[in-house]
Protein backbone atom coordinates (compact mmCIF):
# COMPACT_ATOMS: atom_id res chain seq x y z
CA UNK A 1 0.00 0.00 0.00
CA UNK A 2 1.64 3.42 -0.76
CA UNK A 3 2.87 5.68 1.66
CA UNK A 4 2.72 9.38 1.91
CA UNK A 5 6.35 11.34 2.40
CA UNK A 6 6.87 15.31 2.74
CA UNK A 7 8.98 16.31 0.21
CA UNK A 8 10.80 20.21 0.93
CA UNK A 9 12.03 21.78 -2.22
CA UNK A 10 15.13 23.94 -2.86
CA UNK A 11 13.34 27.76 -3.09
CA UNK A 12 14.67 28.20 -6.94
CA UNK A 13 13.88 26.91 -10.57
CA UNK A 14 10.51 25.83 -9.31
CA UNK A 15 9.42 25.12 -12.68
CA UNK A 16 12.17 22.36 -13.00
CA UNK A 17 11.04 20.72 -9.78
CA UNK A 18 8.45 18.48 -11.35
CA UNK A 19 10.17 17.39 -14.64
CA UNK A 20 13.46 16.78 -12.38
CA UNK A 21 11.17 14.45 -10.05
CA UNK A 22 9.19 12.80 -13.39
CA UNK A 23 12.99 12.16 -14.40
CA UNK A 24 14.65 10.28 -12.03
CA UNK A 25 11.27 8.52 -11.00
CA UNK A 26 11.17 7.38 -14.00
CA UNK A 27 14.99 6.66 -14.52
CA UNK A 28 14.78 4.25 -10.94
CA UNK A 29 11.08 2.88 -12.05
CA UNK A 30 9.12 4.86 -9.16
CA UNK A 31 5.98 4.76 -9.65
CA UNK A 32 4.55 8.41 -7.46
CA UNK A 33 1.37 9.91 -6.76
CA UNK A 34 1.13 14.03 -6.65
CA UNK A 35 -1.80 15.58 -4.66
CA UNK A 36 -5.16 15.56 -6.08
CA UNK A 37 -5.71 19.41 -5.47
CA UNK A 38 -3.89 21.64 -8.06
CA UNK A 39 -3.23 24.20 -4.85
CA UNK A 40 -1.57 21.41 -2.89
CA UNK A 41 0.76 20.43 -5.76
CA UNK A 42 1.77 23.87 -7.42
CA UNK A 43 5.71 23.87 -8.24
CA UNK A 44 5.84 27.24 -6.58
CA UNK A 45 5.37 26.26 -2.68
CA UNK A 46 7.92 24.53 -0.57
CA UNK A 47 6.19 21.48 0.44
CA UNK A 48 4.57 18.95 -1.31
CA UNK A 49 2.77 15.31 -0.01
CA UNK A 50 3.81 12.82 -2.87
CA UNK A 51 2.85 8.60 -2.13
CA UNK A 52 5.22 6.15 -3.27
CA UNK A 53 5.37 2.74 -2.75
CA UNK A 54 8.02 2.58 0.30
CA UNK A 55 10.77 4.61 2.09
CA UNK A 56 13.03 3.22 -0.06
CA UNK A 57 11.95 5.04 -3.69
CA UNK A 58 12.03 7.96 -0.93
CA UNK A 59 15.40 8.30 -0.39
CA UNK A 60 16.95 7.22 -3.96
CA UNK A 61 15.04 10.44 -4.92
CA UNK A 62 16.51 12.38 -2.36
CA UNK A 63 20.08 11.25 -3.43
CA UNK A 64 19.63 11.72 -7.08
CA UNK A 65 17.25 15.49 -7.64
CA UNK A 66 19.06 18.53 -6.85
CA UNK A 67 16.04 20.17 -5.79
CA UNK A 68 14.74 18.07 -2.95
CA UNK A 69 16.46 19.59 0.28
CA UNK A 70 14.34 16.52 2.31
CA UNK A 71 12.16 13.73 2.37
CA UNK A 72 10.32 13.51 5.66
CA UNK A 73 7.79 10.60 6.33
CA UNK A 74 4.47 12.75 6.36
CA UNK A 75 2.25 12.77 9.76
CA UNK A 76 -0.02 15.49 9.48
CA UNK A 77 -0.65 18.76 7.90
CA UNK A 78 -3.39 21.46 8.85
CA UNK A 79 -4.17 24.93 8.19
CA UNK A 80 -3.99 25.14 12.39
CA UNK A 81 -2.51 23.77 14.86
CA UNK A 82 -5.77 22.06 15.92
CA UNK A 83 -6.51 20.59 12.31
CA UNK A 84 -2.62 19.65 12.95
CA UNK A 85 -3.40 17.67 16.25
CA UNK A 86 -6.35 16.31 14.75
CA UNK A 87 -4.39 14.84 11.70
CA UNK A 88 -1.42 13.89 13.97
CA UNK A 89 -3.39 11.54 16.38
CA UNK A 90 -4.86 9.52 13.28
CA UNK A 91 -1.36 9.22 12.15
CA UNK A 92 -0.76 7.63 15.59
CA UNK A 93 0.40 3.73 13.95
CA UNK A 94 3.11 6.04 12.02
CA UNK A 95 4.81 7.34 14.97
CA UNK A 96 3.68 5.21 18.18
CA UNK A 97 6.23 2.97 17.19
CA UNK A 98 9.40 4.90 18.23
CA UNK A 99 7.55 6.65 21.48
CA UNK A 100 8.83 3.72 24.21
CA UNK A 101 12.64 3.70 24.05
CA UNK A 102 13.89 5.72 20.58
CA UNK A 103 16.21 8.78 21.37
CA UNK A 104 14.96 12.09 19.38
CA UNK A 105 15.22 15.29 18.40
CA UNK A 106 12.64 17.87 18.00
CA UNK A 107 12.52 21.36 15.51
CA UNK A 108 10.42 23.80 14.56
CA UNK A 109 11.01 25.37 11.30
CA UNK A 110 9.25 27.46 8.65
CA UNK A 111 9.75 28.85 5.27
CA UNK A 112 10.08 32.39 4.71
CA UNK A 113 10.19 33.78 8.26
CA UNK A 114 12.25 33.30 11.59
CA UNK A 115 9.65 32.07 14.46
CA UNK A 116 10.72 33.71 17.83
CA UNK A 117 12.00 30.74 20.32
CA UNK A 118 9.57 31.09 23.00
CA UNK A 119 6.86 29.99 20.17
CA UNK A 120 8.98 27.45 19.28
CA UNK A 121 8.95 26.01 22.70
CA UNK A 122 5.28 26.30 22.78
CA UNK A 123 4.71 24.26 19.70
CA UNK A 124 6.85 21.58 20.69
CA UNK A 125 4.76 21.07 24.04
CA UNK A 126 1.66 21.22 22.07
CA UNK A 127 3.11 17.54 21.00
CA UNK A 128 3.44 16.01 24.66
CA UNK A 129 0.36 13.94 23.94
CA UNK A 130 2.89 11.71 21.68
CA UNK A 131 4.31 10.69 25.38
CA UNK A 132 7.61 10.21 23.73
CA UNK A 133 9.78 8.56 26.04
CA UNK A 134 12.95 8.31 24.46
CA UNK A 135 16.06 10.29 25.29
CA UNK A 136 16.45 14.19 23.57
CA UNK A 137 19.90 13.89 21.79
CA UNK A 138 20.50 17.09 20.00
CA UNK A 139 23.71 15.64 18.54
CA UNK A 140 23.09 12.11 17.15
CA UNK A 141 19.39 11.25 17.51
CA UNK A 142 17.97 8.06 16.21
CA UNK A 143 15.32 10.03 14.85
CA UNK A 144 14.51 13.76 14.07
CA UNK A 145 10.67 14.94 13.80
CA UNK A 146 10.26 18.42 12.36
CA UNK A 147 7.41 20.92 12.38
CA UNK A 148 7.18 23.23 9.22
CA UNK A 149 5.74 26.38 8.93
CA UNK A 150 4.62 27.50 5.52
CA UNK A 151 4.31 31.25 5.00
CA UNK A 152 3.71 32.85 1.64
CA UNK A 153 6.53 34.74 0.28
CA UNK A 154 6.67 38.38 0.86
CA UNK A 155 9.65 39.27 -1.25
CA UNK A 156 8.09 43.25 -1.98
CA UNK A 157 7.11 43.69 1.79
CA UNK A 158 9.66 45.02 4.64
CA UNK A 159 8.54 43.53 7.69
CA UNK A 160 9.52 44.13 11.43
CA UNK A 161 11.05 41.20 12.89
CA UNK A 162 8.78 38.27 13.58
CA UNK A 163 6.28 40.29 12.59
CA UNK A 164 3.24 37.86 10.76
CA UNK A 165 4.60 35.15 13.36
CA UNK A 166 1.69 32.55 13.51
CA UNK A 167 0.04 33.68 10.35
CA UNK A 168 0.72 30.40 8.29
CA UNK A 169 -0.68 28.89 5.20
CA UNK A 170 -0.37 25.67 6.04
CA UNK A 171 1.96 23.51 8.90
CA UNK A 172 3.09 20.50 8.16
CA UNK A 173 4.97 17.31 10.42
CA UNK A 174 6.41 14.12 9.72
CA UNK A 175 9.90 12.52 10.37
CA UNK A 176 13.36 12.96 8.38
CA UNK A 177 13.63 10.08 5.98
CA UNK A 178 16.88 11.55 4.06
CA UNK A 179 18.55 14.74 3.58
CA UNK A 180 18.44 15.68 0.00
CA UNK A 181 22.81 14.40 -0.62
CA UNK A 182 22.55 16.05 -4.50
CA UNK A 183 22.01 19.25 -3.66
CA UNK A 184 25.59 19.78 -2.51
CA UNK A 185 27.36 18.91 -5.63
CA UNK A 186 25.85 22.81 -7.25
CA UNK A 187 28.45 23.53 -4.87
CA UNK A 188 30.96 20.84 -6.35
CA UNK A 189 30.59 21.66 -9.63
CA UNK A 190 30.25 25.39 -9.17
CA UNK A 191 32.47 27.09 -12.27
CA UNK A 192 34.26 29.40 -9.87
CA UNK A 193 36.42 26.67 -8.40
CA UNK A 194 36.61 24.67 -11.78
CA UNK A 195 39.80 24.90 -13.55
CA UNK A 196 38.66 25.86 -17.13
CA UNK A 197 35.41 27.56 -17.67
CA UNK A 198 34.67 30.14 -20.01
CA UNK A 199 32.51 33.02 -20.51
CA UNK A 200 29.89 31.13 -21.57
CA UNK A 201 29.97 28.36 -19.11
CA UNK A 202 26.61 26.57 -17.72
CA UNK A 203 26.10 27.65 -14.10
CA UNK A 204 26.49 24.35 -11.91
CA UNK A 205 22.88 24.13 -11.22
CA UNK A 206 21.54 24.04 -14.14
CA UNK A 207 23.90 21.46 -15.83
CA UNK A 208 22.66 19.05 -12.98
CA UNK A 209 19.07 19.81 -13.85
CA UNK A 210 20.41 19.29 -17.71
CA UNK A 211 21.90 16.29 -16.23
CA UNK A 212 19.05 14.86 -14.51
CA UNK A 213 16.84 15.43 -17.70
CA UNK A 214 18.88 12.98 -19.68
CA UNK A 215 18.79 9.95 -17.09
CA UNK A 216 22.38 9.84 -17.06
CA UNK A 217 23.05 6.99 -15.41
CA UNK A 218 25.98 4.14 -15.57
CA UNK A 219 26.38 2.47 -19.16
CA UNK A 220 24.71 5.31 -21.27
CA UNK A 221 26.46 7.38 -23.73
CA UNK A 222 25.43 11.03 -24.08
CA UNK A 223 26.97 13.16 -26.68
CA UNK A 224 27.12 17.25 -26.43
CA UNK A 225 27.40 18.60 -30.30
CA UNK A 226 28.16 22.44 -28.89
CA UNK A 227 30.70 21.39 -26.22
CA UNK A 228 32.19 24.74 -25.28
CA UNK A 229 34.28 24.31 -22.29
CA UNK A 230 32.37 20.99 -21.28
CA UNK A 231 29.72 22.57 -18.58
CA UNK A 232 27.08 19.79 -19.54
CA UNK A 233 29.77 16.91 -19.38
CA UNK A 234 31.34 16.92 -16.03
CA UNK A 235 28.15 15.89 -13.98
CA UNK A 236 26.91 13.68 -17.13
CA UNK A 237 29.90 11.38 -16.14
CA UNK A 238 29.52 12.08 -12.72
CA UNK A 239 26.17 10.22 -12.91
CA UNK A 240 27.85 7.74 -14.71
CA UNK A 241 27.59 7.90 -17.96
CA UNK A 242 30.45 8.26 -20.84
CA UNK A 243 30.52 11.59 -22.59
CA UNK A 244 30.99 12.29 -26.39
CA UNK A 245 31.44 16.20 -27.23
CA UNK A 246 31.93 18.22 -30.40
CA UNK A 247 32.42 21.56 -31.42
CA UNK A 248 32.78 23.73 -34.62
CA UNK A 249 35.46 25.35 -32.40
CA UNK A 250 38.05 23.00 -30.68
CA UNK A 251 39.89 26.28 -29.26
CA UNK A 252 36.96 26.42 -26.54
CA UNK A 253 37.43 22.83 -25.91
CA UNK A 254 41.23 22.84 -25.89
CA UNK A 255 41.79 25.82 -24.12
CA UNK A 256 45.85 26.98 -24.15
CA UNK A 257 48.01 24.47 -22.30
CA UNK A 258 48.96 21.06 -23.72
CA UNK A 259 46.45 19.15 -22.37
CA UNK A 260 42.61 19.94 -23.12
CA UNK A 261 40.91 22.34 -20.64
CA UNK A 262 37.72 19.79 -20.55
CA UNK A 263 40.14 17.11 -19.91
CA UNK A 264 41.62 19.20 -16.78
CA UNK A 265 38.43 19.62 -15.30
CA UNK A 266 37.05 16.43 -15.62
CA UNK A 267 40.47 15.07 -14.16
CA UNK A 268 39.44 18.12 -11.15
CA UNK A 269 35.98 15.72 -10.90
CA UNK A 270 37.45 12.24 -11.20
CA UNK A 271 35.62 11.82 -14.49
CA UNK A 272 38.37 11.97 -17.10
CA UNK A 273 38.07 8.51 -18.26
CA UNK A 274 34.36 8.70 -18.48
CA UNK A 275 35.00 11.32 -21.54
CA UNK A 276 35.24 9.25 -24.20
CA UNK A 277 36.39 11.93 -27.11
CA UNK A 278 36.33 15.26 -27.92
CA UNK A 279 36.29 16.08 -32.17
CA UNK A 280 36.14 19.66 -33.65
CA UNK A 281 33.60 19.51 -36.63
CA UNK A 282 30.06 21.28 -37.50
CA UNK A 283 27.20 19.74 -36.98
CA UNK A 284 25.41 20.11 -40.19
CA UNK A 285 28.56 18.53 -42.06
CA UNK A 286 28.99 15.77 -39.23
CA UNK A 287 31.04 12.78 -39.43
CA UNK A 288 28.17 10.35 -37.93
CA UNK A 289 27.03 7.63 -40.71
CA UNK A 290 25.50 5.69 -38.55
CA UNK A 291 22.24 6.77 -36.05
CA UNK A 292 20.58 5.45 -32.91
CA UNK A 293 24.22 5.65 -31.49
CA UNK A 294 23.52 7.86 -27.92
CA UNK A 295 20.83 7.42 -24.94
CA UNK A 296 20.78 10.85 -24.69
CA UNK A 297 22.08 14.72 -26.42
CA UNK A 298 22.68 17.39 -24.21
CA UNK A 299 23.97 20.92 -24.98
CA UNK A 300 23.09 24.34 -24.58
CA UNK A 301 23.47 25.91 -28.26
CA UNK A 302 25.01 29.18 -28.58
CA UNK A 303 22.17 32.32 -29.00
CA UNK A 304 24.58 35.34 -29.93
CA UNK A 305 24.38 36.91 -26.48
CA UNK A 306 28.09 35.87 -25.72
CA UNK A 307 28.86 33.90 -28.55
CA UNK A 308 26.70 33.47 -31.95
CA UNK A 309 26.26 29.69 -33.41
CA UNK A 310 28.12 29.51 -36.68
CA UNK A 311 28.13 26.76 -39.47
CA UNK A 312 30.06 26.07 -42.71
CA UNK A 313 29.86 28.60 -45.29
CA UNK A 314 30.25 31.84 -46.94
CA UNK A 315 28.05 35.04 -46.11
CA UNK A 316 28.30 35.93 -49.83
CA UNK A 317 29.27 33.57 -52.74
CA UNK A 318 32.12 33.81 -54.78
CA UNK A 319 32.87 35.42 -58.08
CA UNK A 320 34.25 33.60 -60.62
CA UNK A 321 37.83 35.21 -60.60
CA UNK A 322 37.61 34.64 -56.40
CA UNK A 323 36.64 30.58 -57.34
CA UNK A 324 39.47 30.45 -59.65
CA UNK A 325 41.79 31.21 -57.05
CA UNK A 326 40.54 29.45 -54.31
CA UNK A 327 41.04 26.01 -57.06
CA UNK A 328 44.75 27.12 -57.56
CA UNK A 329 45.32 27.83 -53.78
CA UNK A 330 43.59 23.74 -53.27
CA UNK A 331 46.22 22.61 -55.59
CA UNK A 332 49.25 23.94 -54.89
CA UNK A 333 50.34 24.76 -51.73
CA UNK A 334 50.41 28.41 -49.85
CA UNK A 335 53.76 29.88 -49.88
CA UNK A 336 52.82 30.74 -46.14
CA UNK A 337 52.36 27.31 -45.78
CA UNK A 338 49.61 28.35 -43.15
CA UNK A 339 46.53 25.36 -42.37
CA UNK A 340 43.60 26.12 -44.31
CA UNK A 341 41.06 27.72 -42.55
CA UNK A 342 37.30 27.14 -43.78
CA UNK A 343 34.84 30.27 -43.91
CA UNK A 344 31.98 30.28 -41.73
CA UNK A 345 28.67 32.22 -41.35
CA UNK A 346 25.81 32.58 -38.88
CA UNK A 347 23.39 30.15 -38.26
CA UNK A 348 20.53 31.33 -37.14
CA UNK A 349 18.89 29.64 -33.64
CA UNK A 350 15.43 28.86 -35.50
CA UNK A 351 17.17 27.17 -37.71
CA UNK A 352 19.61 25.44 -35.98
CA UNK A 353 16.71 24.03 -33.23
CA UNK A 354 14.84 22.31 -36.19
CA UNK A 355 18.11 21.08 -37.66
CA UNK A 356 18.98 19.60 -33.92
CA UNK A 357 15.90 18.02 -33.78
CA UNK A 358 16.40 16.35 -36.66
CA UNK A 359 19.53 15.43 -35.52
CA UNK A 360 18.71 14.12 -32.38
CA UNK A 361 16.08 11.50 -33.89
CA UNK A 362 18.93 10.42 -36.37
CA UNK A 363 21.57 9.81 -33.14
CA UNK A 364 19.40 9.20 -30.71
CA UNK A 365 18.27 5.47 -29.76
CA UNK A 366 14.45 4.55 -29.24
CA UNK A 367 13.28 6.48 -25.99
CA UNK A 368 16.36 8.50 -26.14
CA UNK A 369 16.30 11.96 -24.95
CA UNK A 370 17.08 15.36 -26.21
CA UNK A 371 17.98 18.26 -23.71
CA UNK A 372 18.36 21.49 -24.74
CA UNK A 373 18.13 25.43 -23.98
CA UNK A 374 16.00 27.60 -25.86
CA UNK A 375 16.15 31.39 -25.38
CA UNK A 376 12.59 33.26 -26.22
CA UNK A 377 11.40 36.80 -25.72
CA UNK A 378 8.82 36.89 -23.19
CA UNK A 379 6.08 38.85 -24.70
CA UNK A 380 6.24 36.74 -28.17
CA UNK A 381 6.74 33.36 -26.93
CA UNK A 382 3.56 31.00 -27.46
CA UNK A 383 2.92 27.04 -26.72
CA UNK A 384 3.11 26.88 -30.55
CA UNK A 385 6.99 27.99 -30.71
CA UNK A 386 8.51 24.38 -29.16
CA UNK A 387 5.95 22.31 -31.32
CA UNK A 388 6.87 24.16 -34.51
CA UNK A 389 10.53 22.67 -33.98
CA UNK A 390 9.24 18.93 -33.92
CA UNK A 391 9.37 16.45 -36.06
CA UNK A 392 8.10 12.77 -36.44
CA UNK A 393 8.97 10.49 -34.11
CA UNK A 394 9.82 13.55 -31.73
CA UNK A 395 7.78 13.98 -28.47
CA UNK A 396 8.37 17.47 -26.07
CA UNK A 397 7.74 15.71 -22.27
CA UNK A 398 8.93 18.54 -20.47
CA UNK A 399 9.67 22.68 -20.81
CA UNK A 400 10.52 24.51 -18.15
CA UNK A 401 11.27 28.18 -17.99
CA UNK A 402 14.00 30.13 -16.26
CA UNK A 403 12.54 33.49 -16.30
CA UNK A 404 14.83 36.59 -16.78
CA UNK A 405 11.85 39.60 -17.30
CA UNK A 406 11.91 40.57 -20.42
CA UNK A 407 13.41 37.19 -21.80
CA UNK A 408 14.10 33.65 -20.64
CA UNK A 409 15.31 30.52 -21.67
CA UNK A 410 13.60 27.21 -21.79
CA UNK A 411 14.98 24.02 -20.82
CA UNK A 412 13.15 21.68 -23.09
CA UNK A 413 13.40 17.82 -23.28
CA UNK A 414 12.22 16.39 -26.22
CA UNK A 415 11.87 12.28 -26.19
CA UNK A 416 12.35 10.17 -29.30
CA UNK A 417 9.42 7.85 -29.49
CA UNK A 418 9.74 5.90 -32.76
CA UNK A 419 11.72 3.08 -33.41
CA UNK A 420 11.51 3.94 -37.20
CA UNK A 421 15.43 4.18 -38.44
CA UNK A 422 15.37 7.32 -40.27
CA UNK A 423 18.38 8.97 -42.99
CA UNK A 424 21.43 11.44 -41.50
CA UNK A 425 19.23 14.91 -42.04
CA UNK A 426 20.41 17.11 -44.67
CA UNK A 427 20.42 20.21 -42.95
CA UNK A 428 19.28 22.28 -46.24
CA UNK A 429 17.16 24.58 -45.78
CA UNK A 430 13.37 24.38 -46.04
CA UNK A 431 10.93 27.67 -47.19
CA UNK A 432 8.96 28.33 -44.52
CA UNK A 433 4.78 28.35 -44.37
CA UNK A 434 3.44 30.70 -43.11
CA UNK A 435 -0.13 31.32 -42.56
CA UNK A 436 -2.54 34.44 -41.15
CA UNK A 437 -2.11 35.68 -38.40
CA UNK A 438 1.62 35.52 -38.77
CA UNK A 439 3.45 34.35 -35.63
CA UNK A 440 7.11 34.25 -35.74
CA UNK A 441 8.57 32.04 -33.15
CA UNK A 442 10.07 34.00 -30.09
CA UNK A 443 13.06 32.57 -30.45
CA UNK A 444 13.55 33.48 -34.04
CA UNK A 445 16.52 36.14 -34.54
CA UNK A 446 17.32 36.40 -30.81
CA UNK A 447 20.52 37.73 -30.93
CA UNK A 448 19.10 40.89 -32.92
CA UNK A 449 16.13 41.18 -30.77
CA UNK A 450 18.58 41.08 -27.31
CA UNK A 451 21.05 43.86 -28.49
CA UNK A 452 18.15 45.54 -29.33
CA UNK A 453 16.01 46.13 -26.01
CA UNK A 454 13.68 43.44 -27.04
CA UNK A 455 11.56 46.55 -28.68
CA UNK A 456 8.54 44.92 -29.94
CA UNK A 457 8.33 45.34 -33.92
CA UNK A 458 5.82 46.88 -36.06
CA UNK A 459 3.42 44.89 -37.97
CA UNK A 460 4.93 45.98 -41.58
CA UNK A 461 8.49 44.95 -40.10
CA UNK A 462 7.42 41.77 -39.17
CA UNK A 463 5.76 41.32 -42.78
CA UNK A 464 9.07 42.59 -44.20
CA UNK A 465 11.29 39.84 -42.14
CA UNK A 466 8.99 37.13 -43.47
CA UNK A 467 9.03 38.20 -47.02
CA UNK A 468 12.72 38.09 -46.59
CA UNK A 469 12.69 34.92 -44.82
CA UNK A 470 10.70 33.54 -47.74
CA UNK A 471 12.51 34.66 -50.43
CA UNK A 472 16.27 33.99 -48.99
CA UNK A 473 14.32 29.88 -48.89
CA UNK A 474 13.91 30.14 -53.00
Amino acid sequence: MPSRYLFHFAQVHTDFRLPELQSIAELHSIAYTLPENQDDRDPRRPFMVVELEGEEQARLLARRCILIKAVYEFYAQGSTYEELHAANKLSEPLWTRYAEDTSFRFLVSSSHHKIPQSRQREVMESFSYMDFKGKIDMKNPEIILLCFEEYEERHDKTLAKYEGDGDFRQVFFGRLIEEGSARPLVGKFDVKKRVYYGNTSMESEISLLMANQTLASPGKLVYDPFMGTGSMAYPTAHFGALVYGSDIDGRQMRGKQKKPGIIRAATQYGTASQIIDLATFDVTHNPWRCGELFDAIVTDPPYGVRAGAKRLGRKRELSERQRELCLQHSISPRPDDQPYIPPTKPYELSHLAVDLVLLARYLLKPGGRLVFFLPTVTDEYEEVDIYSMLCDGMEVIANSLQDFGSWGRRLVTIKKTTSKKYDPPTFEPVQPKYEEPVHVPAHKDFREKYFQGFKPKSSEEVQNAVNTEAEGSQ
